[in-house]
């Protein structure tokens, strides 16, 4: 007998879950089809949250009412807020997580979200009718009906890890892949499926590292994290820095023959901003050491995650180029560290809904889109999951602009680039990123989230709360002028502990209002940009003017005056359809951009 849901979420990573929680909470039966029930939002690489883009992301997924946030604030061990040397446009908050307390944490929030069936399974096929997705399939013979399948395969469709010439069919280190499902997906699609890598470091004793000789990194005391609500700002668990020296780098450069990826063992291309260590010693041979972040897993964890170690090489290797880094010369691994590579399908097949254009209701989330990383998957899901659910109810697609979200311009980068490699997510991506900052994603998104059901109606009434105290005070900062105290230390080139204190005492004086950091820093950023996001505004307007101007496909790029050569051959190759996809193009510059404009028209005038 075929079960039937609305909808079906395959994989129980960080974009199933967020697929799964969205589109339970507004309203429709779901089913979350997972390897291991054991492992739902499980992370298999780096126990830590957000960082520079990274970070943006993750307090959108709280803005639209995401579950990241949530586990977060619940999981953290230590806070930090990079890039703090900069403007809070491209600051970016990280955080340190317990991952077991975290998976734990998440799978009790979904075993008491209504409406959300969890079932532990492998789905092998994808069953269609009349060119819609109809249900799906597992190895054990289940079928499941439903009118959406939303598939957040992460790294196990026909995955593989490697460990020097040690190869083992895998998604994760002692996981079985999914080796149907890709097969499934191709023949429904009429697509060939392409290949990535990843790859995480060993595990080491946390006992059997020397902490005293190495540096210590000082959390930072945030009391607003992702989620809305504040927290208490604490540190359970430090951090450590050290670096790689000379001789870690002759053990790796004498050794890169026996890396499965310089032997060619591997054909998925890995992450350009993330490489092996074996990969960082090849092409960066000048540099003299690079840096190790030595992070907890877990409170009651005694292993600990050498960031920046991420490696293929042999389990032997691995042990000899640990034991030449200060500080774990007697160290010793728990897990060794491996390669996994998958396939992935490219998103220029999908909509910016994340549904493909090719089958209707099947939507993608994750890695399988092409993209690395914890947080662009868990943003991909919440999309894919409120899309589901409005195809289901016939309403309007939900969209987000480059000019309002960061999700946004990922998926738009997505959808309109393709991957060549595993994207990951940075402040530089986002054309607009003065306008969108972390201190006022809110704003920007939770009405949205509150009007997809998503946003309980007490956080939302808080939050209009905190928006009438941020307008109160930027009333008065323009009232008070350019010459007050008050306009200076919110204009202030770094907005210190101390400037906030001091700005404090004087909204303390002049209005009745709760005050959160979020807010001041708000203010800040509104007070120092002024002039900037002013100009901003009219860039995105004028931008808007364009978006939608049609290339005619009669626009020869080949001969076409003004244009570099590099600029040609990538029009050639990406066929923009309109403006908006040609600024997307990497390179493309302004003066570009004006030249396409004024041959489009030309060519209009000449029809």
């Amino acid at each position: 007998m075929i079960q039937k849901f609305d909808v079906v979420v395959i994989g129980g990573g960080h974009a199933g879950i967020e697929a799964a929680y969205a589109s339970s909470k507004m309203g429709c039966k779901t089913l979350l089809v997972t390897i291991d029930k054991n492992k739902i939002a499980w992370m298999p690489c780096n126990p830590s949250i957000g960082g520079l883009g990274k970070g943006h992301i993750v307090y959108e997924v709280s803005a639209l009412g995401g579950l990241m946030p949530k586990l977060c604030s619940k999981t953290f061990l230590q806070s930090r807020m990079l890039n703090t040397s900069k403007g809070p446009a491209v600051q970016g908050l990280r955080l340190q997580i317990d991952k077991y307390k975290y998976a734990a944490l998440a799978s009790e929030f979904l075993s008491k979200t209504p409406n959300l069936t969890i079932y532990e399974g492998i789905v092998n096929e994808l069953l269609t009718e009349n060119k819609t997705v109809s249900g799906v399939k597992c190895e054990d013979g289940s079928l499941f009906g439903t009118k959406v399948v939303i598939v957040t395969a992460g790294t196990f469709l026909n995955g593989c890890i490697h460990i020097g010439d040690h190869r083992e069919a895998a998604g994760r280190m002692g996981e079985s892949p999914s080796l149907g499902l890709s097969e499934s997906i191709s023949k429904v699609l009429d697509l060939k499926v392409g290949r990535l890598k990843t790859g995480t470091p060993p595990r080491l004793l946390r006992s059997s590292v020397n902490f005293d000789v190495i540096e210590k990194q000082n959390a930072h005391k945030l009391s607003c994290l992702f989620d809305f609500e504040q927290v208490e700002p604490v540190e359970k668990m430090s951090c450590y820095i050290t670096s790689t020296n000379e001789k870690t780098h002759k053990i790796i450069q004498d050794n890169l023959n026996k890396s499965a990826l310089y032997k060619g063992n591997i054909k998925g291309v890995g992450p350009r901003y993330c490489p092996s260590i074996e990969d960082k010693i090849a092409r960066f041979a000048d540099k003299l050491m690079h840096h190790v972040f030595i992070e907890p897993e877990g409170e009651d964890s005694n292993e600990v995650y050498p960031a920046g170690l991420s490696t293929s090489l042999p389990l032997d290797v691995q042990n000899d180029y640990i034991h030449s880094i200060k500080g774990l010369e007697n160290a010793v691994i728990t897990k060794p560290g491996y390669a996994v590579e998958y396939d992935f399908i490219q998103p220029t097949h999908l909509k910016h809904t994340l549904e493909s254009k090719n089958l209707k209701n099947l939507f993608f989330a994750g890695q399988i889109n092409g993209t690395t990383g914890y947080e662009e998957a868990a943003a991909q899901g919440i999309v894919a999951g409120i899309n589901a659910v409005l195809k289901i109810q016939n309403e309007e697609s939900f969209v987000l602009g480059r000019e309002e979200s960061y999700i946004g311009v990922m998926i738009d980068d997505l959808v309109t680039l393709g991957a060549d490699e595993p994207y990951r997510m940075f402040t530089s991506r986002a054309e607009h990123r003065l306008v969108l900052r972390q201190d006022n994603v809110f704003e920007r998104l939770m009405p949205y989230g509150k009007k997809l059901g998503l946003i309980e109606d007490k956080e939302f009434e808080l939050f209009l709360v905190e928006q009438k105290s941020k307008t109160k005070i930027l009333d008065l900062v323009e009232k008070s002028g350019k010459s007050a105290d008050l306009y200076k230390l919110f204009a202030a080139i770094e907005f210190s502990d101390a400037v906030k204190e001091q700005v404090k005492e004087i909204l303390k004086q002049e209005l009745n209002v709760d005050l959160s950091d979020r807010v001041l820093l708000g203010v800040h950023a509104e007070v120092k940009y002024a002039g900037y996001l002013a100009r901003e505004k009219k860039e995105i307007e004028k931008a808007k003017r364009y978006r939608e101007m049609i290339l005619p496909s009669s626009l020869n790029y080949k001969t076409m005056q003004g244009l570099t050569l590099e600029l040609r051959e990538k029009l050639i190759k990406f066929k923009p359809k309109t403006i908006a996809q040609a600024q997307l193009i990497p390179g493309m510059t302004p003066a570009a951009i004006s030249i396409l404009i004024f041959q489009a028209k030309i060519e209009e005038k000449n029809k």
